[in-house]
């Protein structure tokens, strides 16, 4: 008996992947020159352009206009009849196609064993044919960055395009950046707290210590390998050579495998304290590293601090609870509005089940709704991610020479109430058909079979 039940529950958990796979088909090159025209545009990066065109080959924006531009024969044209384009939505800070299911443990792949593990990169575990990735990107999220999660340092951060036929298609970045999540640096005195205020401190003290030690080793290693080109190579190690700033000088290569001068790699470092990132702030800018905050809710208590290193805040959404009993109603809600007040580039994910991400545009307008101004929150759906991620010279934006991924819409894209009716990535036009939209063609076939209301296309 215990065999046939082993059997059954190994089946059910091979079958669960298989369930959720994606049967849409993976969009081809762009294969001609094409015009979108009588569009209103939105650039981001300048003013919006009414009844405009924007021309792209090759997957890039040749040229964005007012007007009609002249359209030789064999050039795709695409009259979108004044509806709007905007650049593809960024998610800067997710776990799709690492997680399918939350309830089936066989579909999730966002850790690895070990506390620290560098060399493991997210973007390499991504299932191209996730359910979430279609689901995603027909509510105008085309660009993601995917990270791992466990431990104190689970491993690095990429960047993919939500559509392709291998992760290889789909990497925009396949280390965009380290992930530390910093620990607690003051102890708790909770109602749920069962350990002394000694004990935690003695925790926070090892924590500390670990962390330190291991960016101390990866730095000697990284010395090491600067002058020795011979030394022998550790992967975890090696992994973390890139976040470190290169003491070379100008114009000469160094001894090792890397050239003189490489861009350094962010460290996102998760943290919500204010405690927490002052600590974690200070030790990087002891080491000269580039930062990302992520979560950030006592922030605006450390504003100064980071607008002095230069450190860009990944809210983790708006949805929220307040934190402390003492604390506004809207403290999620204004928290990216007081952020951007303070001078500091933000950006916003939605901390909540992979399945969810298709709702980043809403975090967002609630942002907007409680002072966040507009410009700003598409900024931070657009622009600010990209700029996050590293990718802001070809995505993020419509501008002349850039990718040309972006979306058609009905309206705003943080209204919901707006469709998205067109999608291209690198000039690629997307299939927004999904699961969802199936069923419900599945469903609304039902009532047009049975006379009670008339077929709509979703």
């Amino acid at each position: 008996m215990s065999t046939k039940i082993s059997a059954l529950l190994t089946a059910a958990a091979l079958a669960a992947p298989v369930l959720a796979q994606d049967l849409t088909f993976k969009a081809p090159p762009q294969a001609q020159t094409t015009v979108i025209r009588n569009a209103n545009i939105h650039p981001v990066t300048g003013p919006d352009i009414q009844n405009g065109s924007i021309i792209f080959e090759n997957g890039v924006i040749t040229d964005i206009l007012q007007g009609d531009p002249h359209m030789p024969q064999g050039w795709r044209v695409i009259d979108v009849k004044g509806n709007h384009v905007y650049p593809g939505l960024i998610a800067p800070y997710t776990q799709l196609g690492l997680t399918e299911i939350q309830a089936v443990p066989a579909s999730i792949d966002t850790s690895e064993v070990g506390g620290t593990t560098p060399e493991v990169r997210a973007a390499d575990a991504v299932n191209p044919d996730s359910n979430l990735l279609t689901v995603t990107r027909s509510n105008g999220v085309l660009i993601a960055g995917v990270f791992p999660t466990g431990g104190t340092m689970p491993g690095q951060g990429g960047v993919i395009r939500l559509d392709g036929w291998t992760v290889k298609d789909m990497a925009i970045n396949q280390s965009a950046g380290l992930v530390v999540r910093w620990p607690n640096v003051r102890p708790f005195t909770a109602w749920w707290m069962d350990r002394s205020e000694e004990d935690q401190m003695k925790e926070i003290r090892e924590s500390l210590a670990a962390i330190e030690k291991t960016f101390d080793t990866a730095k000697a290693y990284d010395d090491l390998r600067d002058t020795n080109a011979n030394a022998p190579v550790d992967l975890r190690w090696e992994a973390m050579r890139a976040i470190f700033p290169v003491a070379h000088a100008e114009g000469q290569g160094a001894a090792g495998d890397r050239p003189a001068d490489p861009q350094q790699l962010p460290v996102f470092i998760a943290a919500n304290d204010v405690d927490q990132i002052n600590s974690a702030v200070q030790f990087g800018a002891q080491r000269g590293l580039k930062m990302v905050l992520v979560g950030g809710r006592d922030a605006e208590l450390a504003a100064e601090l980071l607008k002095q290193h230069h450190v860009p805040v990944i809210v983790q959404g708006t949805h929220a609870m307040p934190r402390r009993d003492d604390a506004a109603y809207d403290d999620a809600y204004t928290l990216p509005a007081r952020l951007a007040a303070s001078g500091l580039t933000v950006s916003i994910e939605i901390a909540d089940d992979t399945a969810h991400e298709r709702n980043l545009p809403y975090n967002t307008a609630t942002a907007v709704a409680f002072g966040l101004p507009h410009d700003e929150g598409l900024k931070c759906l657009t622009i600010n991610a990209a700029k996050v991620l590293g990718i802001d010279a070809k995505y993020g934006s419509l501008e002349k020479g850039k990718s040309a991924t972006l979306i058609v819409t009905t309206g705003d894209p943080m209204e919901v109430t707006t469709l998205v009716t067109g999608a291209f990535i690198d000039g690629r036009e997307i299939d927004l058909s999904n699961k969802q939209t199936t069923l419900a063609r599945k469903y609304l076939e039902r009532y047009h079979q049975t006379g009670d209301i008339k077929p709509q296309k979703p």
